[in-house]
């Protein structure tokens, strides 16, 4: 039995084309479902490239569509792997014409599934209202202003909410994918699978996307030295009083004009850059997790793993297994 059709909407900007970042998100798709894989299963799933006619999507990166929108009506799954730009940034609304399609096709009980800033194009025919949904973190401070029915989570890499899963963007699609895949087929397909691709097997939803937190910019001359200062002084035991008497300021004030620039308090603030330099750490040293724990600022290994396990949902050991490059590790000296 055939573990169905998976139709992909193709809307290019009508401008520009289809941009590099869109053509990436169609690709992992059409890897997962378009490539046959008899010894794993068969049949493989039925491909559908579904956009406005059948035929070319040109621009810079090009490609050829199979069906107009009306085939992603009676998919078993539907995909949108993006929107145009001019839709992100809110120039342009999502095209109706793709809003209608959709529309049809969760009505006629397809899966629906964004990828990356997909989830605008779910959001706008309104099939995410009331559910949890993500996308790049980037982007899920404008889909959340845009959409406040939707439950905007920017802290994992995709939902599942059944019908409706939206991942975040680059190798969380992948991830996306492959669950799919493992829904479907079960872990043992998706496992060999992942394998071909030489990713992980398997990371759950939940795992936080890793989001930089860098110093914020600010037009408070006051704040930026001292939030400099405490960047580089992390493996010190800073308080608010502190950075505040450097600031110049009193504790309130310091408060005050911080969650002004920042949008989080200074504890927060902090953690969230000891944790940043943790993972810094656990990606280009092979310091023990110890001595990573002493370096950031958050102390003993297991206070290090209690604040990484409930920020990024992954514990310090895995993390660098997944992220450590290859070649003898550096001792961070």
């Amino acid at each position: 039995m055939s573990p169905g059709v998976v139709a992909i909407a193709v809307v290019p900007d009508t401008r520009l084309g289809l941009s590099l970042w869109e053509m990436y998100e169609i690709t992992i798709a059409c890897t997962v479902f378009g490539v046959p894989h008899p010894d794993l299963f068969d049949p493989w799933y039925e491909l559908r490239l579904c956009g406005d006619d059948p035929g070319p999507a040109g621009g810079v990166f090009g490609i050829r569509t199979t069906h107009g929108l009306d085939g992603l009506v009676g998919a078993d799954t539907v995909i949108v792997p993006s929107v145009p730009q001019s839709c992100v940034d809110g120039d342009e609304p999502v095209p109706e014409r793709l809003v209608e399609a959709l529309r049809s096709a969760a009505a006629a009980g397809s899966r629906m599934v964004s990828l990356c800033v997909g989830a605008f194009a779910l959001a706008a025919a309104g099939l995410l209202d009331g559910r949890r949904a993500t996308a790049h973190w980037q982007h899920t401070r404008e889909l959340a202003a845009r959409h406040p029915e939707v439950i905007v989570d920017d802290s994992v890499l995709y939902t599942d909410e059944g019908r409706i899963l939206t991942s975040a963007g680059a190798t969380a699609a992948l991830d996306l994918c492959l669950h799919l895949v493992r829904r479907d087929l079960g872990a043992r397909v998706a496992g060999q699978l992942a394998r071909r691709l030489v990713v992980p097997a398997h990371r759950s939803g939940g795992q936080a996307q890793f989001i930089e937190h860098p110093v914020p910019e600010t037009d408070d001359d006051s704040l930026g030295p001292v939030l400099e200062w405490a960047s580089e002084h992390l493996d010190r035991p800073l308080t608010v009083d502190e950075l505040a008497r450097r600031a110049r300021m009193s504790p309130r004030t310091f408060h005050r004009r911080l969650v002004a620039a920042t949008g989080t308090t200074p504890l927060r603030w902090l953690l969230a850059q000891r944790l940043a330099r943790a993972q810094t750490l656990l990606e280009t040293t092979g310091l023990p997790v110890e001595q990573v724990g002493e370096r950031s600022g958050l102390g003993s290994a297991a206070n290090l793993r209690h604040h990484f396990t409930r920020a990024l949902g992954v514990s310090p050991s895995d993390y660098r297994r997944a992220f450590t490059p290859s070649g003898p590790p550096s001792t961070g000296r």
